[in-house]
């Protein structure tokens, strides 16, 4: 029963770590062309506006925009069914179980921006990026922590792993909230009208993907000209594919989540690095680390996810309101909390929402991501690695 259970946990924490070290390489090949002969081709290929439908009935939008906001809508939509599953039946749908990581993750987002917050405190311009550094990379922290090999427990992955899905979708919320434009009553009607069809094929029990696609695909269209980020269509549509504990021979969620995972892990999020890790690092120096967003964003990943995770779980732990992971200490424990700082693909991402009119600043904002993330991948596995594990 036990080994029924973690079998897709295991899937997909050996998914997870293969694609950090992809995605890894990707945010590299980026860093190395935008600092080529190749820059200009580069960013002017990203800026190329891209036509898509018949006529004069489509979509036209720049290849930066197609993969931030309609093949990010698609990892989206994978985040999203895999945080129903965990709270339906995985590791977040016992209580006790889930708030450990529930808990640590509202720390791991509070005080980085708290961090954020006090630094750029002041400038209108640059308060926007307050939540930056609130997200965790699942793809790079469980991709480390997989070269940690068995010195890190596997209770330990199962609560970054939890920490980072309850990560998400705080980001979610986040996005959905804060970082929506000008709102078009209409298109949010045609969105809710979208919204209900795919309820009622839910409600049915309809067991076919295709009716789903077809309202989810009109329902990204009907967000996108909402004035919502066209990324929250994936997570509606997400949270209306059926999947009920009682039906063990079949669930289209976890099918649908099985089928797309290998194309998100190793294709989408590979190419969002590629398209938006890239900066030109020409005259940079350690003053360009003190200007208020790359600083604000270095502290919170750095220091103010590893201060609040631990922080608020040793508080939680001490309290007896959560358990510690088993076979784990507070060195180790202490170790994964650092991991949570490495933000990258939300980092990033919610980097391009939070500067959408105020472009200069992106420089500074990917500089901050990959500079905390590093200090904090770099800090978090020699610490696990060079402690006792008991």
């Amino acid at each position: 029963m036990i080994n029924y259970i973690s079998q897709p946990f295991k899937w997909f924490f050996k998914l997870e770590a293969a694609s950090g070290l992809v995605l890894l390489f990707a945010a590299i090949i980026a860093l190395i062309i935008s600092n080529s002969n190749f820059e200009d081709l580069y960013f002017s290929t990203l800026n190329q506006y891209l036509f898509i439908g018949i006529n004069n009935f489509g979509i036209k939008l720049s290849v930066i925009h197609w993969i931030n906001d309609a093949l990010m809508a698609i990892f989206f939509f994978f985040v999203t069914l895999e945080i129903k599953r965990e709270f339906i039946q995985g590791e977040l749908s016992n209580v006790k179980q889930a708030l450990l990581p529930i808990i640590a993750a509202v720390g791991g987002m509070l005080i980085p921006a708290l961090f954020y917050v006090f630094i750029n405190w002041g400038s209108s311009d640059t308060l926007n990026g307050w939540a930056i550094p609130s997200a965790t990379d699942i793809a790079f922290s469980l991709g480390v922590l997989s070269l940690l090999g068995k010195r890190v427990p596997l209770s330990l992955k199962v609560f970054l792993t939890a920490l980072a899905i309850i990560d998400d979708l705080g980001a979610i919320l986040i996005i959905a909230i804060f970082y929506s434009g000008d709102l078009s009553i209409k298109y949010l009607s045609l969105m809710l009208l979208a919204f209900i069809t795919l309820l009622v094929l839910n409600k049915f029990n309809i067991k076919k993907f295709l009716p789903y696609l077809v309202v989810g695909l009109l329902l990204w269209d009907f967000t996108h000209n909402s004035g919502i980020h066209a990324t929250i269509a994936g997570v509606l549509l997400a949270l209306t594919i059926p999947h009920r504990k009682k039906e063990k021979d079949f669930s289209l969620l976890i099918k649908i989540e099985h089928a797309i995972s290998p194309y998100v892990a190793f294709g989408i999020m590979p190419l969002f690095a590629f398209a938006n890790a890239g900066v030109s690092l020409e005259g940079l120096s350690l003053t360009s680390l003190l200007d208020k967003v790359p600083l604000g964003i270095v502290l919170g990943l750095f220091l103010g996810k590893q201060i609040g995770v631990f922080i608020f779980s040793f508080i939680a732990i001490k309290l007896n309101f959560a358990q510690m992971p088993n076979n784990s200490n507070w060195f180790n424990f202490y170790g994964v909390g650092v991991l949570t700082g490495i933000g990258f693909t939300m980092s990033l991402f919610v980097g391009n929402l939070a500067f959408i009119e105020n472009i200069e600043y992106m420089d500074g904002v990917k500089i901050g991501v990959l500079t905390g993330s590093l200090l904090s991948t770099l800090f978090g596995y020699f610490l696990i690695l060079f402690t006792p594990n008991k």
